[in-house]
C-alpha cells in the first residue's frame, strides 16, 4: 500500500486532487528552496541511541498550555480543507479528537470554528489568527474562537505580506470555488477577505494580550532576538516556523533554526516547531534539540485528500507508531527523556 508512509499519502493525494489545488497545498514561495530545505535538514541529522535501558513502557503524552496531547504532534493550521474533502475541517477535527491530540484551526478554514468544535466534541482546539488591519473585526474573530472553546490563540507573525507562490500564479489560483469561503471571515451578511497587515508590530501583540485571556502562541519566530522580545511581550509559547517555505524563500530550515531559539528562551516558555516533519524520527530529533512538540500541516492534508477522516486518522496513527518504535530503538522510555546528546550531523 502507498499509505505506509506519509510520502505515500502525498502520492495518493496528488492523484485525487485537482492539479491547481495540489499545487496550492504542496507549493512554496519563489524557487521553493526553503520548502525543500525543511525536509532535507532532518535527513542531515542522525540519532545516536542508548542501549540496554529497558524502554518497554513508553510515555508519549505532553501537556501544552493546559491542553493534553497523547503525542508531541499537533495539527498545524492549514487553509481550505474542503478543497481536499467535502467534510473539510470537520473530518480533520474528528480524526484529531480520536488521536487525542491538538488541532490548530486556521482562520482561513472552510468550516466555521463553531462547526469544527461541534463536529468533534471534547477536541483540543487552538485557533490561528492573522491580525487584520481592522482591529475591531480581529476582536470579533477572537471572540468567536473563545466562544467555540479554543484554548490558545496562535498568531502568525511572519506574514505582513503574502509570499510569492509561483505555482499559484502559474495556475491562476486566486480564489476558492463559489461554493466555498473562509467561514471565519463572515461579518454579518458578507465574507471578508483575509488581509495581510504590513504594519504588524509588537504593539499589535500587546493589544491582543489585552483583548483576550487565552494563551498567545507566536508562530513564525526564527531569530533569537525576536524570541527574547516575545518573552517581553508575554507570549505563552513560540512556534519556530518558516510557514512551510511559503513566505520568504531562502530561509534556513526550521530544525536548523530551532537550537538558537531554544537557547534564547531559556526554558521560559514552550518552543514548538513546524516545517518538514515527515517521520517519527523527525519528531524525536526536534524534541532532542529542545522543541516541546512539533506541528504537521501538509501530511494531514494528504491524508484528508486520500481518504477523508480515515486518511487523517491513519496519518496521525502512523506518526505515533513511528515515534513509539523510534523511542524503543533509542533506548528512551519517554519523549521527555530526549536530549541533545542523541543528535549528531550525518
Amino acid at each position: 500500500m502507498s499509505q505506509r508512509t506519509l510520502r505515500g499519502f502525498e502520492a495518493e493525494a496528488r492523484a485525487r486532487l485537482e492539479p491547481a489545488h495540489y499545487d496550492y497545498f504542496a507549493g512554496g514561495a519563489g524557487d521553493e528552496a526553503t520548502l525543500r530545505a525543511n525536509e532535507a535538514a532532518f535527513a542531515r541529522l542522525g540519532l545516536v541511541p542508548r542501549v540496554l535501558r529497558g524502554a518497554a513502557k513508553l510515555q508519549t503524552g505532553v501537556t501544552l498550555l493546559g491542553s493534553r496531547a497523547a503525542m508531541p504532534v499537533l495539527v498545524a493550521p492549514t487553509a481550505f480543507h474542503r478543497l481536499a474533502d467535502p467534510e473539510g475541517e470537520r473530518a480533520t477535527a474528528r480524526a484529531v479528537a480520536a488521536a487525542e491530540t491538538i488541532m490548530i484551526v486556521s482562520m482561513a478554514a472552510t468550516v466555521a470554528v463553531e462547526d469544527v468544535a461541534a463536529a468533534a466534541p471534547g477536541a483540543e482546539l487552538w485557533f490561528q489568527l492573522y491580525v487584520q488591519p481592522d482591529l475591531a473585526f480581529t476582536e470579533k474573530i477572537v471572540r468567536r474562537a473563545e466562544a467555540a472553546g479554543c484554548k490558545a490563540l496562535v498568531v502568525t507573525v511572519d506574514s505582513p505580506v503574502l509570499g510569492r507562490r509561483e505555482r499559484d500564479l502559474r495556475n491562476a489560483f486566486h480564489d476558492l470555488p463559489e461554493h466555498l469561503c473562509c467561514e471565519n471571515l463572515r461579518d454579518g451578511d458578507r465574507v471578508r477577505p483575509v488581509v495581510m497587515t504590513p504594519e504588524l508590530s509588537w504593539e499589535h501583540i500587546d493589544r491582543l494580550g489585552v483583548m483576550t485571556s487565552l494563551p498567545i502562541v507566536l508562530k513564525g519566530i526564527t531569530h533569537p532576538a525576536d524570541a527574547r522580545l516575545a518573552l517581553d511581550h508575554h507570549a505563552s509559547a513560540i512556534m519556530v516556523s518558516n510557514h512551510g517555505g511559503r513566505q520568504l524563500d531562502g530561509m534556513p530550515a526550521t530544525i536548523d533554526l530551532l537550537p538558537d531559539v531554544v537557547a534564547a528562551v531559556g526554558g521560559a516558555v514552550p518552543v514548538l516547531l513546524d516545517g518538514g516533519v515527515r517521520r517519527g524520527t523527525d519528531v524525536l530529533k526536534a524534541l532532542a534539540l529542545g522543541a516541546a512538540a512539533v506541528a504537521v500541516g501538509r501530511p494531514v492534508i494528504w491524508g484528508l485528500a486520500a481518504d477523508g477522516e480515515r486518511g487523517v486518522s491513519r496519518v496521525l496513527g502512523l506518526l505515533r507508531a513511528e515515534i513509539e518504535h523510534a523511542l524503543v530503538l533509542c533506548g528512551r522510555a519517554s519523549v521527555h527523556e530526549l536530549d541533545v546528546s542523541m543528535v549528531r550531523p550525518c
